[in-house]
């Protein structure tokens, strides 16, 4: 392996804070001189405001590693909606990753769905359905259903995207994971082949049958979000199973 693909929310922390063993992996795969980068739909915070909350915590990281659903969204537009008004619905302030991009709050030819909190209200979500009734096109950073906190999983983005599909009649293009140019774009910065790589993550469907479908390697670690009926349920079968990042040095034969 020369890549490793990492998620963050559940696998490296919970909360922000580092989970047992993951500031150790990261700095491991480092030093045996492995590329590494940091792919996460997290939509609350900034590449730039995540690299420096991880390196605060230990993880030798920089704002150049990580890789967000939103910094994602801004190449997307760039390359197929270049000046479309986009009115964006988002937990947190992700306006730095957007760069380029034409935000708007009325008349939107594009919605914006990120990450989900106290903003997704009925009058929120109603006026997008208006919106896309009168045509707007529908995007997505993830359809997450859920996702851990210290207090639990908690729900997100993908149970009130289900239901503005299903009114409206439109499908969302999801940007982030799982799509497969999320994969594609951090492989092609690190300069890596998939068959060279290693995708760890949390969510069986979204982080690792995903990643494998474009030709990574897929490790599913018991933490975060992880739960035995989703694996169960899943469409596919992880490559690995292990208990958490700790343990992705070793199946490396890192020690």
């Amino acid at each position: 392996m020369e890549a490793v693909l990492i998620d963050i929310d559940g696998v490296l922390t919970v909360s922000w804070r580092p989970l047992p063993g993951a500031v150790a992996a990261v700095t491991r795969l480092r030093e045996a001189g492995l590329k590494v980068a940091l792919l996460t739909n997290t939509t609350s915070r900034t590449r730039a405001s995540i690299a420096e909350t991880l390196a605060g915590a230990g993880f030798p990281v920089e704002v150049d590693d990580v890789l967000t659903a939103p910094a994602l969204a801004a190449e997307y537009f760039a390359r197929h909606l270049p000046g479309a008004r986009c009115l964006l619905l988002n937990s947190g302030d992700i306006r730095p990753d957007l760069e380029g991009v034409t935000l708007v709050e009325e008349d939107p030819d594009v919605v914006l769905i990120g990450g989900a909190g106290a903003e997704f209200g009925y009058a929120a979500l109603n006026e997008v359905f208006g919106h896309l009734q009168n045509g707007a096109r529908l995007l997505a950073l993830h359809r997450n259903l859920y996702w851990r906190t210290d207090e639990g999983l908690t729900l997100d983005t993908g149970a009130f995207l289900a239901g503005l599909e299903l009114a409206s009649g439109t499908r969302a293009e999801v940007i982030g994971k799982p799509s497969a140019a999320f994969f594609e774009t951090a492989l092609a910065r690190l300069g890596a082949d998939p068959s060279e790589a290693l995708m760890v993550g949390d969510d069986v469907e979204a982080d690792v049958l995903a990643a494998q479908h474009v030709g990574v390697t897929g490790v599913l670690v018991r933490t975060g979000k992880y739960l035995p009926r989703t694996v169960r349920e899943a469409s596919g079968a992880p490559d690995h199973v292990l208990d958490s990042v700790a343990d992705v040095p070793a199946l490396l034969g890192l020690g």
